[in-house]
């Protein structure tokens, strides 16, 4: 899974290799939530540790503790780093592998933040990103409502009010919408339109530290939002990115 996600977002840029001690085939449940979320499985298989040893590498990053105690012989020149990623084959609650991908996109944003192309146009990343005042961010999360519907955006990527209103379990429309117009006009979520209909996500031009604020506390804090979950991913004729709102 991460190759696959760290090959769609830097694949121009970074050789993406993965291996296991104990390769067992891709998981059909792992090809399943890539393709949901709209990444390719093309030439996506399960590779052994010897397959990819004679490469040389700038970065070997392990994605659990086992991995990491496995492979403390591995020999590389590169930066050894170390994730600490639950299996989502054992792991708990409503969407596992949607969660551990999500976690892994995440702190692979961050990786290439901090790694990727960063002599690359610094002047243009630097001007799209949105002046962000502290203190309307952090007013943002304060509210029950908006707090929530920030954790669920950054969750699914995008949502409409629809959603939100069968997740969140509330039958008033118009303090759904309040509170999105909050978010909004803070800067904090974008919309785009589908006929009449407005989803909304994170703004990809939110400030880094802003982006990892929601980030970490979702990945901290599954469990806050783990009934909305269960009723989102139970919601009949749940609308997807490209149909139209009920």
């Amino acid at each position: 899974m991460a190759e696959a996600i760290l090959r769609t977002k830097a694949g121009d840029y970074f050789e993406v290799f993965s291996a296991g001690m104990h390769p067992d085939g891709v998981d059909e449940r792992t090809l399943a939530t890539l393709t949901k979320f709209g990444l390719s499985t093309d030439n996506l298989q399960s590779k052994s540790i010897e397959d990819i040893e004679s490469l040389a590498f700038d970065y070997v990053i392990t994605l659990c503790e086992q991995a990491m105690q496995e492979c403390r012989s591995f020999d590389t020149e590169g930066e050894q780093i170390a994730w600490d990623f639950p299996d989502p084959k054992s792991r708990q609650g409503v969407e596992p592998f949607s969660t551990t991908f999500t976690e892994l996109t995440n702190r692979i944003q961050m990786f290439l933040q901090l790694n990727g192309e960063r002599d690359k146009e610094p002047e243009i990343d630097k001007a799209q990103q949105m002046a962000l005042d502290p203190i309307v961010f952090y007013k943002c999360l304060t509210d029950d409502i908006r707090l929530k519907t920030l954790l669920l955006t950054n969750y699914f990527g995008e949502i409409c009010v629809c959603e939100l209103m069968e997740a969140l379990d509330e039958e008033s429309q118009p303090k759904v919408s309040r509170n999105l117009a909050v978010l909004k006009k803070a800067g904090v979520l974008t919309t785009r339109k589908n006929g009449q209909w407005v989803f909304y996500r994170i703004n990809p031009e939110l400030p880094l530290w802003a982006k990892q604020v929601v980030s970490q506390t979702l990945e901290n804090n599954v469990e806050l939002i783990k009934p909305d979950l269960t009723r989102l991913v139970t919601m009949e004729n749940r609308p997807d990115k490209a149909s139209f709102c009920c």
